[in-house]
C-alpha cells in the first residue's frame, strides 16, 4: 500500500468522481484509476461501486476512509514538524476552541504567543466540543479547548483540566433586573424570564437547559440559534437575558448588565485536549505550555 494511493482514494471518496479527483491531486485520470485498482488488488476488496455517473463507497471503502484520512493527516503533521526551524521561527498550530473561549480566554494568550513566536501561524477553528473532539480524532487539529465532561468520552484523547469558570446572567441595562432586582440570581429565578439561547450543539445551551429542567421548569426562549456575538447583541437590544461565561461578560464592554448566580451557581470545566497516540507538534506544545501556565 502506497501513501500516494491513499491520497487518490480519499480524493475519489470526497468528490465521488474520478476525473474531478484527478484534477484535485494534479494527476492524469488514467493514472489515478490505475493506482486505485492497484490498491484494491493489494487489499483484496473493491473500494468503490462504479456505475455511470454514480461512484459510491463499498463497505470496505467506508472502513478504509477514516483510517486513510488519519494517515494523511498524521503525515501532514509530521511534515510540518520536520519543517519547523530552530527556536520556533516557523511552523503552525491548529487550535480548536468553543466560541465563548475564543472571546474570553484566548485573546490574551494568543497575543502573548504571537509576540514571542511571530513566525508561527495560528489556525483557529471554532466549534462545539463534540465537533472539536471529532476533528482532533481525525487529525485535523493539534489541540482543542473543550468543555468537560466530553459529549462522547474517547480513550484516544488526553485531556488536562485548565480552569473552572463561573457562569453569569447578562441583561440589558434598560430592561428590568432579573431575579426581582436582587444582586444575585438563582436558576429558579429564570423561570418566567425570556432567554436568548444559543444554537443546538453549543455547550452553554445544553448546560443552561439542563439546569432549568433540574429546577423543574422548561426555559422560555425569546430567540434562539445564535453564536456568542449574536446572543450578546440580542441581549443588548433587550430581547431577553442569557447565561454566559464570566470572562465573556467581562470582555463585552458597555451595554450589558452582569448579575452573578447565587451559590452554588453554575460552572463549567474547561480542558485542553490532544490525541493520545500522536505528540502535538513543537509549536503546539509551546502553546499548550503557555495555556497551562496562564
Amino acid at each position: 500500500m502506497q501513501f500516494q494511493q491513499l491520497q487518490y482514494f480519499v480524493a475519489v471518496a470526497e468528490t465521488r468522481h474520478f476525473t474531478r479527483a484527478a484534477d484535485l491531486v494534479h494527476v492524469a485520470q488514467p493514472s489515478l484509476s490505475q493506482q486505485i485498482k492497484a490498491l484494491e488488488r493489494e487489499l483484496g476488496a473493491d473500494l468503490f461501486l462504479r456505475a455511470r455517473g454514480n461512484i459510491t463507497l463499498t463497505d470496505a471503502g467506508e472502513a478504509l476512509l477514516p483510517l486513510a484520512r488519519r494517515i494523511l493527516a498524521d503525515a501532514d503533521t509530521a511534515r510540518h514538524e520536520v519543517q519547523e526551524l530552530a527556536q520556533l521561527r516557523s511552523g503552525r498550530v491548529r487550535l480548536g476552541a468553543t466560541p465563548s473561549l475564543c472571546t474570553g480566554l484566548l485573546p490574551d494568550v494568543l497575543r502573548a504567543f504571537h509576540d514571542r513566536y511571530p513566525g508561527v501561524r495560528l489556525l483557529i477553528e471554532e466549534g462545539g466540543s463534540h465537533d472539536l473532539v471529532r476533528e482532533l480524532a481525525r487529525g485535523a487539529l493539534d489541540l482543542a479547548l473543550v468543555v468537560l465532561p466530553l459529549p462522547t468520552p474517547s480513550p484516544a484523547l488526553t485531556t488536562v483540566e485548565l480552569l473552572r469558570e463561573d457562569l453569569v446572567v447578562v441583561s440589558s441595562p434598560d430592561a428590568p433586573r432579573p431575579g426581582r432586582g436582587r444582586r444575585t440570581v438563582r436558576v429558579c429565578d429564570l423561570e418566567g424570564e425570556r432567554l436568548v439561547m444559543f444554537r443546538h450543539g453549543y455547550d452553554l445551551r445544553e448546560l443552561t437547559v439542563a439546569a432549568c429542567r433540574a429546577e423543574g421548569f422548561e426555559p422560555d426562549f425569546a430567540v434562539e440559534g445564535g453564536e456568542m456575538d449574536a446572543v450578546l447583541g440580542f441581549v443588548r437590544a433587550g430581547l431577553g437575558v442569557a447565561v454566559v461565561p464570566r470572562m465573556v461578560a467581562a470582555r463585552s464592554g458597555r451595554g450589558l448588565r452582569v448579575t452573578p448566580l447565587a451559590r452554588p451557581g453554575l460552572h463549567r470545566t474547561i480542558a485542553l485536549a490532544h490525541r493520545s497516540d500522536v505528540a502535538p507538534p513543537r509549536a503546539a506544545r509551546e502553546l499548550q505550555r503557555m495555556l497551562l501556565e496562564r
